[in-house]
């Protein structure tokens, strides 16, 4: 069960504070627990389970494909391998050995992809990864997570560890919003509706997760009561609660740190389409390269804000009066 924060903030802790804390506890508990890193040990904030756990972590070097192919070796012999890279080098440099040395392999890799999105700020356009789950979604039988908060990161990391098969973990790597109280757990493959709403919904991801719960306040002081989902799986997303909503609110807005090519966008509107069509706006990168700054300001050069979801939402509402008929 989760627990929505009633104040929101920054977290106290970094993300890839969580991740190495959660991992190192795991190695604690399990002797198959591995840890590989493509020359981003200090990046990841890995440094304490590599020099807790030197037989047991693995730095490839700047050779992803390599790091996910010896990460399926390890699979192979009944290793846990947890692989990290920036998220543009874990889906775009490894994307043939995620597909056949573990997808087709059905092998066990567990694969971080850190600072998605306008969160690799300085590092720029070559290392922002707008398409890094358009990549590897349409790899079969892979489950794509998109983690919210360091809570949700020592819970999902947990529990990755313990189910068989190839999952894609997407993770700002420094301080976020934080969103759930201490102590929260999350069903994958299920959105958590964190605040309910009549006339719209909003589904969100990562960091969009903040943005969307601002902007249903800002909605709410004009009368649009907005449902907010955090839909933190990506793949398989949740169909039943997209038909829900659809079905509930007839109108819904998608909000994700990624292209609207391939993302979440694309997730829900496939849902929509099979289930009970109604209009949906998207929120995300609108097929743009990246390019350097800082957060705050990628956020409004790339729409990603409170204020593009609410004028999203006044875009919807008036389809939704004249559009499609409930099925």
């Amino acid at each position: 069960m989760f627990k929505v924060r009633e104040k929101l903030e920054k977290s106290a802790k970094m993300m890839r504070e969580a991740y190495c804390e959660t991992l190192m506890a795991l190695a604690e508990e399990n002797k198959d627990i591995v840890a590989l890193d493509a020359d981003l040990v200090s990046s990841s904030g890995m440094k304490p389970f590599f020099k807790k756990f030197p037989e047991r972590a693995i730095n490839v070097g700047i050779a992803e494909a390599n790091m996910i192919g010896i990460a399926a070796g390890l699979s192979a012999v009944g290793k846990i391998p947890f692989a990290h890279s920036f998220g543009c080098f874990a889906s775009r440099k490894t994307c043939d050995q995620v597909m056949i040395s573990a997808a087709y392999a059905k092998l066990n890799v567990k694969i971080l992809g850190s600072d998605p999105g306008v969160t690799a700020t300085y590092n720029g356009g070559t290392h922002m990864p707008f398409e890094d789950v358009g990549v590897l979604r349409s790899i079969p039988e892979i489950t794509i997570i998109e983690m919210t908060d360091p809570v949700m990161v020592a819970d999902i990391v947990r529990q990755v560890a313990g189910i068989y098969g190839v999952h894609y973990l997407r993770m700002a790597r420094k301080n976020v919003t934080a969103i759930y109280e201490e102590g929260s757990t999350f069903e994958i493959g299920k959105g958590n509706i964190l605040r309910d709403g009549k006339d719209v919904t909003i589904i969100a991801s990562g960091i969009m997760v903040a943005e969307a719960l601002r902007a249903a306040d800002m909605l709410k002081e004009e009368r649009i009561m907005a449902r907010v989902v955090d839909m933190f799986t990506i793949k398989p997303v949740d169909v039943e609660l997209v038909e829900r909503c659809a079905r509930e609110t007839r109108a819904i807005v998608t909000a994700e740190n990624h292209n609207i090519y391939g993302g979440l966008g694309s997730a829900v509107s496939e849902a929509v389409c099979a289930t009970h069509p109604v209009p949906v706006e998207m929120v995300g990168v609108k097929d743009r390269f990246g390019q350097v700054g800082t957060e705050d300001w990628l956020k409004k050069e790339y729409g990603l804000t409170a204020e593009e979801i609410v004028a999203a939402v006044k875009r919807v509402l008036p389809r939704k009066k004249r559009g499609i008929l409930p099925i």
